[in-house]
């Protein structure tokens, strides 16, 4: 029976330490969120249209080459 005590114990000491972890993160506010995800979705773009105009390049010059 005192194992399952202490089983107990120890499930409720680890809630305990991830309450307190959770009460000492620092939550961005909505501006900063709204900033940070628009950053994201800009780079996103950004990298999509460099990676979709690498691979016209790239399918241009295999093109190229196979028809030598």
């Amino acid at each position: 029976m005192g194992n399952a005590t202490n089983e107990t114990t120890k499930k409720i000491n680890w809630l305990d330490a991830i309450k307190a972890q959770f009460k000492r993160i620092i939550w961005p506010t909505k501006e900063e969120a709204a900033r940070r995800s628009a950053v994201v979705l800009a780079v996103s773009i950004l990298l999509g249209v460099v990676i979709a105009v690498l691979d016209r390049v790239l399918l241009l010059l295999t093109d190229v080459i196979i028809s030598l």
